[in-house]
């Protein structure tokens, strides 16, 4: 009995100093990036902008998720060469950092206004669509993936008068997402933490008639088994099972990054969802439709989109071949 107290013990103390140890990493690391949000409020947007594209990618490469990026892209594009699927890699590099920096000055990049005669650095397509969802008195779902500046999209949102409600999921370090969850609620209006009941959460807004802003692109542990870009994946079904119980119009939306730090937002025609023999919304259909559309934008320029998700691991997989191997073993 003691020596199995003092395993506990022991498993106690390493359990605490690897909280502290995380939380100080977690620290130091969000004191590096307001040290350089400092640095980058020093100089004017377009220099900063175009400094970070260029810091990152130097640095990209040498940080783990380039691997990741690299093994995606080479399944997407087993046509491309080496040299092809590093420079996709390298402009994925310099869109995040971009993404990263303009969270400094979203309020100097939205300048949209509709009753301007001179075009600015956003220039908005499907206007017809923003102004349709936000004056129709019914429940509404835009859907969007990590391409360009994604977070323009509820900017442009609130701009019309779109009352809409964005699920986000917030950075792993705590430091960090106090400031960026201050920074969208300052610009972008109501925002959703993507945890354990948001899908009620979402269903209670469509309930009263509002729009919910949802992206629909990375893998969901235990989601439907669906493709992306011809190859398996699993994704959320929350989506479908909303636009199936309530009934309401989706609406693809995106942002594509132009040259000279410029950004085009735009809502395309809504969806025609698969339907089943009875009428009601097919889930998985519409699951792989979404996979479909996003796939469709990431071909256009695949540089602005995140390859260093893990898109295309499937849960439980890894614990199978483990199994496996100690079978093996055994």
């Amino acid at each position: 009995m003691v020596g199995n107290a003092f395993k506990k013990l022991r498993r106690d103390l390493a359990f605490r100093h690897g909280r502290r140890l995380s939380q100080f990493n977690y620290w130091l690391l969000a004191r590096l990036a307001m040290t350089m949000i400092w640095l980058l409020r020093l100089l004017p947007v377009d220099s900063a902008l175009n400094f970070a594209d260029r810091a990152a990618r130097r640095i990209g490469p040498w940080v783990g998720r380039h691997n990741v990026a690299i093994a995606n892209l080479r399944k997407a594009y087993p046509q491309k060469s080496d040299s092809e699927i590093q420079t996709i890699a390298f402009d994925m590099w310099g869109n995040m950092a971009r993404l990263a920096a303009e969270y400094i000055f979203l309020d100097d990049l939205f300048d949209y206004d509709p009753a301007a005669t001179k075009p600015g650095r956003v220039e908005v397509k499907g206007i017809e669509h923003f102004v349709h969802i936000a004056g129709e008195q019914k429940p509404h779902i835009i859907f969007t993936g990590h391409l360009g500046n994604f977070e323009l999209l509820p900017v442009a949102a609130a701009t019309f008068g779109m009352n809409i409600t964005a699920l986000f999921r917030p950075p792993n370090n705590p430091y960090l997402a106090d400031y960026i969850l201050s920074t969208r609620r300052s610009t972008m209006g109501s925002l959703l933490p993507s945890s354990t009941g948001a899908s009620f959460a979402l269903a209670a807004i469509l309930e009263k008639g509002g729009n919910i802003g949802v992206l629909v692109d990375q893998k969901f542990s235990g989601g439907l088994e669906t493709t992306f870009f011809g190859r398996p994946c699993q994704s959320n079904r929350v989506l479908g099972t909303l636009a199936r119980h309530y009934d309401c119009d989706v609406y693809p939306a995106r942002c594509m990054r132009l040259p000279g730090n410029r950004f085009r937002l735009e809502i395309e025609d809504k969806l025609n969802l698969p339907r089943s023999a009875g009428g009601s919304v097919d889930v998985h259909a519409t699951t792989q439709l979404l996979n479909d559309v996003v796939e469709r934008w990431v071909r256009e320029d695949p540089g602005q989109w995140m390859w260093f998700h893990k898109r295309w691991e499937i849960s439980g997989r890894r614990k199978k071949r483990k199994r496996a191997r100690q079978r093996g073993e055994a």
